[in-house]
């Protein structure tokens, strides 16, 4: 699977706009979970791994290749960590998370009320 280049087919869109080539990126297995990880700052390979719930070696360096190419994560001498566009994306996402949560209580409160 090649890498989600805005102006360039991507999963989901043959136009390959910007959002459906952000979304086809943070669809992928562990992207989220790097980019959420490296919000809490710099890691190393093996450190990142740990954060990760022991994501395979393969797979996390994949995912690394592919957010490092996308500007979106660099290697320092700390490690690796979020560049000054991933920490705007991770900005953006973090009221993703709070929204969640409250629709996680709306959906509990609805079975609740079915039954």
């Amino acid at each position: 699977m090649s890498i989600p280049i805005p102006g360039e087919q991507v999963r989901g869109s043959k136009t390959g706009k910007p959002i459906m080539a952000l979304l086809d990126l943070l669809g992928r297995t562990w992207a989220l979970g790097v980019i959420w990880q490296l919000s809490k700052g710099s890691a190393t390979f093996r450190d990142l791994q740990q954060r990760c719930e022991k994501i395979s070696p393969s797979l996390l360096n994949t995912r690394l290749k592919e957010l490092k190419a996308l500007s979106l994560v660099e290697s320092t001498s700390l490690g690796y960590q979020l560049t000054p566009t991933g920490v705007e994306l991770f900005a953006i996402i973090t009221p993703l998370g709070q929204w969640s949560e409250y629709w996680a209580q709306q959906i509990n409160k609805e079975k609740v009320d079915d039954i």
